[in-house]
């Protein structure tokens, strides 16, 4: 893949570009509902593309600039996770990466995608934004964007209990 477009930030700060992928079209538009026009005061307004397919991401991201993915990890046939792989793999300057995950237990796997943050799937109104205004801070900060370990749940824990929930946690790891 060769990025023929600029390989750093956009030179007009003026909008954030931002990529919303999906294979279905109502979780895009209630990806673009919650992000709306601007996500946080501090920051510019949004210029939203969507994808349903990853061929069509990858092509774009691979001669576009964009600051910003929201991937759906549920995605068929191709899921935001392996995307987000593939992107961070083969893209130079690759957009910062926000997965929409329906378990918690799947942040690990996130993790390895080397997104950048996750949100919960359905989407959430409040947190995708304020997830979105987060991400984006902290790449203007060069600040590192790597996702980290702790703000995981302690294994055992499936997706129906939450991760300040004791329930199947050894005795010896409850604080």
């Amino acid at each position: 893949m060769s990025n023929d477009a600029s390989s750093g930030p956009a030179a007009d700060d003026a909008v954030l570009k931002v990529i919303v992928y999906s294979d279905d079209r109502t979780v895009r538009h209630a990806v673009r509902l919650a992000l709306g026009h601007k996500v946080a005061a501090d920051l510019p307004e949004l210029e939203i593309t969507e994808f349903a397919t990853q061929a069509a991401l990858v092509k774009a991201v691979d001669h576009e600039h964009f600051d910003l993915a929201v991937l759906d990890s549920e995605a068929v046939p191709a899921g935001g996770m392996g995307i987000a792989h593939q992107i961070k793999d083969e893209i130079p300057n690759p957009p910062a990466i926000v997965l929409l995950v329906a378990r918690v237990a799947d942040a690990w796997l996130a993790s390895w995608s080397n997104a950048e943050a996750i949100s919960p799937f359905p989407v959430d109104p409040v947190r995708l934004p304020d997830t979105v205004a987060e991400v984006v801070r902290r790449v203007r900060r060069h600040e590192s964007t790597q996702m980290l370990p702790e703000v995981f749940p302690a294994p055992g824990q499936s997706s129906r209990h939450g991760a300040d929930d004791d329930h199947d946690v050894p005795e010896e790891m409850v604080h």
